[in-house]
């Protein structure tokens, strides 16, 4: 009876007309910042953060949460068309998104981002209904043992996301963990490999990262490869529906997407980025034929976005029931909060249900409005393929910069993302993916953060990485997992590591 209680005064406070303007202003304005190139998230909540200083917190947060989604949702759409990472979370979606493009099926793998976006939300939206106080508790049973065990695992699983030869993808995960321990160190302060530059002390930027490896690499090899055009149909829904059996196909990775991305989605800083590459090593590693993911495989698109969503949604449980931010997001979240004078933590559900709960309903609608926006939108967003691409590369590049620059307002970055351009280049010529280089990079810094301070509560014994439960469990399966890979290589010895 509670929670059908909690449930009517959620609706009640989300089907006010102001909040579903906002809700829905939200999510337009997060798909269309989404689709541009760079900007992300973190960059359009925090330009509209100002706005919430004169408006009810319900209706702030609900505003805000819409742009975070949104957001997610429209990140993909440049990652399929133009191989361009919209967000740092969709960085995983251009492997498999992109060659569908090509392929002349974008419409297909549009709608498959849409439906595996909904689906991911949805399930991540159940879990936070039910699941807040208990998925809580379990984030509190992550200490930095289990976090590093956790990273552990997560960057073994990276050196299988590669096609080519296990050595490659060790070689580009540790290449990753070099970039990533760029900047200043974080309990010393001491600067790492930033060559006296002042604008590498806060490390490499993701996003400058990711548009150089996918984006520029892609328009140097396109240019290359002379003028394409890749889409000439009519786009119908009926082009834009799977093949028969591609709908079963993706149900399962759907599923286990958002089963994956709920679960990174609730422990604080793990995030959206990395359940989604997790998601993408998961449905290789259980593949038949995991020699088609890269080329268009649909499962490899279906999963991460899915698992990418259902993380955005639980990522609220922590900052909402424990007051812990997940993510430089959710610490604008965190302050809107508390610019209003409203506390999160356990007593929030207690003291403003109104609040909790009217914002955990507006998720439904705002969810329910973006499958309704986006749908119509795809005919629209494949048509940009129809452009030559001699005129196209020019406007992707100066949407490059722009995004790049906004960030930090940076000409520096913008270089950045130049170098990266030409690194990604010559990695596509000695067959090399950028996929294991992004994971290293990004669990790379928080597995290293998470080892010290384990050590420093521990007082420096490294024995408590296998005495705690779940760290040592983690770490065992990690071992298994890397047992697996080398007994692999070793039954394809006749086979050329290196190709």
């Amino acid at each position: 009876m509670d929670m059908l209680a909690n449930l009517a005064l959620g609706l009640q406070t989300a089907f006010t007309p102001v909040n579903l303007l906002y809700c829905f202003l939200g999510v337009f304005l997060g798909t269309f910042i989404g689709v541009l190139p760079g900007i992300g998230s973190l960059a359009a909540v925090s330009m509209l953060l100002p706005i919430t200083f004169y408006i009810e917190p319900t209706t702030a947060l609900v505003m805000l949460a819409g742009v975070y989604y949104g957001a997610e949702y429209g990140g993909s759409t440049a990652s399929i068309l133009l191989n361009l990472p919209g967000t740092p979370s969709s960085a995983v979606t251009c492997l498999d998104g992109y060659p569908m493009a090509q392929k002349g099926r974008a419409g297909v793998a549009l709608f498959i981002t849409t439906i595996a976006s909904f689906v991911g939300g949805s399930i991540g939206i159940l879990l936070l209904m039910a699941f807040s106080p208990l998925l809580s508790q379990v984030a509190l049973a992550f200490g930095p043992a289990e976090y590093f065990a956790l990273m552990a695992l997560g960057l073994i699983a990276a050196a299988g996301v590669t096609q080519n030869s296990p050595l490659k993808g060790i070689a580009m995960v540790v290449l990753g963990l070099v970039l990533g321990s760029v900047g200043a160190d974080v309990n010393t302060g001491i600067t790492r490999y930033t060559f006296g530059l002042i604008e590498l002390y806060d490390g490499i930027s993701l996003v400058a990262l990711a548009m150089g490896l996918f984006g520029v690499a892609e328009i140097i090899a396109s240019i290359r490869d002379g003028d394409r055009k890749l889409m000439s149909d009519k786009i119908t829904l009926r082009s834009m529906l799977p093949a028969k059996g591609e709908g079963r196909q993706v149900a399962l990775p759907i599923l286990r997407g958002a089963g994956i991305g709920s679960f990174f989605g609730a422990l604080p800083g793990a995030g959206q980025s990395i359940a989604s590459f997790i998601g993408y090593a998961v449905e290789k590693k259980v593949a038949k034929d995991p020699s088609r993911f890269g080329k268009g495989a649909i499962e490899g698109l279906a999963s991460p976005e899915s698992a990418n969503n259902a993380a955005v949604q639980t990522a609220f449980i922590p900052t909402l029931t424990l007051g812990i931010p997940g993510s430089a997001t959710m610490a604008l979240m965190l302050g809107a909060l508390l610019i209003h004078g409203i506390t999160p933590g356990p007593g929030l559900m207690a003291n403003n249900p109104d609040i909790f709960w009217g914002l955990v309903m507006s998720f439904w609608i705002g969810n329910i409005m973006l499958l309704i926006l986006n749908i119509p939108l795809i005919g629209i967003w494949v048509r940009l393929l129809k452009i030559p691409y001699q005129y196209l590369y020019p406007a992707i590049l100066v949407l490059i910069c722009i995004g790049v620059y906004a960030l930090n307002y940076s000409l520096f970055e913008v270089g950045m993302v130049l170098g990266f351009g030409a690194l990604g280049y010559a990695m596509r010529l000695l067959r090399f993916e950028p996929a294991p280089l992004l994971i290293g990079f990004v669990l790379g810094p928080m597995m290293e953060e998470n080892l010290r301070r384990a050590m420093l509560l521990a007082r420096g014994d490294p024995m408590v990485l296998v005495s705690r439960p779940i760290s040592g469990t983690l770490l065992a399966i990690t071992l298994v997992l890397l047992a697996f890979m080398l007994v692999s290589v070793f039954r394809r010895k006749r086979v050329p590591l290196v190709q």
